[in-house]
C-alpha cells in the first residue's frame, strides 16, 4: 500500500478489484494472530476501504492499528495509521495528522512518510499562516537527517520545492533572493528555533485530543 492515498472515482473493475483485496485482507486478519502483522493488515484494510468510501470503517480498522502500534513502540506504523486516519476525513482526523507528525519528527520514523505529513500540514495551513513554512522546513530537516546518499538528492530537490511553493503563497516570493530574505525573517534556519514553533502549531492543531503522553514517549528515544 502507497503511504499516501489518491482518491477518485473508481471504475467499476477498480472497484470489484479492491472489493477482493479487502476480503482477502479480511480473511488473513481472521487468521492472524501477531499483533503488529494484525495492526498492518488492518492499516491495508482501512487503505482499501477509504478507496472504497467506507470512511468511518476505515477510521475503525486505523484507529485499532494506531493504538497496537504504539503499545508495541512501532512508530513507523503509528505514524502510517494516523496518514491513514487523516484521510477518513473524520471528526478526528485533524488531531490524528498532529499526533502523526509529532510522533514522525520526534521519532526516526521513514523521511518519505515524515515528508508525507508535514505536506498534509501544509495543505490544512491557511496560505498567510505560519505553519505551513514551518512544516516544510521541517521537511527539508529531516531529509537532510535520514535520507541516505541514494534518496538524499532527490528528496532534497522535492522539499526545496515545497518550501518556495510556500514561501510564493505566503509571501508572494518568486526568487532566491526574496526567498532568502523571507527564510531570515521567519527564523528557518535554526532547527532549535524553527522546530518548537512546529511544536506549538501541532499543539494547536491537536489541542486537547491527544491519545498519548508526550512526555512518557520521550522517555523511549534512542540514545
Amino acid at each position: 500500500m502507497s503511504d499516501s492515498i489518491q482518491q477518485g472515482s473508481l471504475t467499476e473493475a477498480e472497484r470489484s478489484d479492491f472489493e477482493q483485496q479487502l476480503s482477502e485482507k479480511n480473511l488473513a486478519l481472521a487468521n492472524c494472530t501477531d499483533t503488529l502483522e494484525r495492526a498492518r493488515l488492518q492499516l491495508d484494510i482501512a487503505e482499501i476501504l477509504v478507496w472504497l468510501e467506507r470512511k468511518e470503517e476505515a477510521w475503525d480498522q486505523a484507529r485499532s492499528a494506531f493504538d497496537a502500534s504504539l503499545k508495541h513502540e512501532s512508530w513507523q506504523d503509528a505514524v502510517e495509521a494516523c496518514n491513514v486516519l487523516y484521510q477518513t476525513e473524520q471528526t478526528g482526523s485533524i488531531p490524528a495528522l498532529g499526533m502523526g507528525v509529532w510522533l514522525a519528527v520526534t521519532f526516526p520514523v521513514a523521511h518519505e512518510l515524515t515528508y508525507a505529513m508535514l505536506d498534509h500540514v501544509v495543505t490544512e495551513t491557511p496560505d498567510h499562516a505560519d505553519g505551513a513554512a514551518l512544516a516544510a522546513v521541517t521537511a527539508r530537516y529531516v531529509v537532510d537527517l535520514r535520507a541516505d546518499d541514494a534518496q538524499h538528492e532527490e528528496w532534497a530537490l522535492l522539499a526545496n520545492d515545497l518550501i518556495a511553493r510556500v514561501a510564493a503563497r505566503h509571501s508572494g516570493v518568486r526568487n532566491q533572493q526574496a526567498l532568502d530574505a523571507w527564510m531570515d525573517k521567519l527564523g528557518l534556519r535554526d532547527p532549535q528555533v524553527f522546530l518548537p514553533r512546529l511544536s506549538q502549531v501541532v499543539n494547536a492543531i491537536v489541542g486537547d485530543a491527544w491519545w498519548f503522553d508526550r512526555n512518557a514517549l520521550r522517555d523511549k528515544l534512542p540514545d
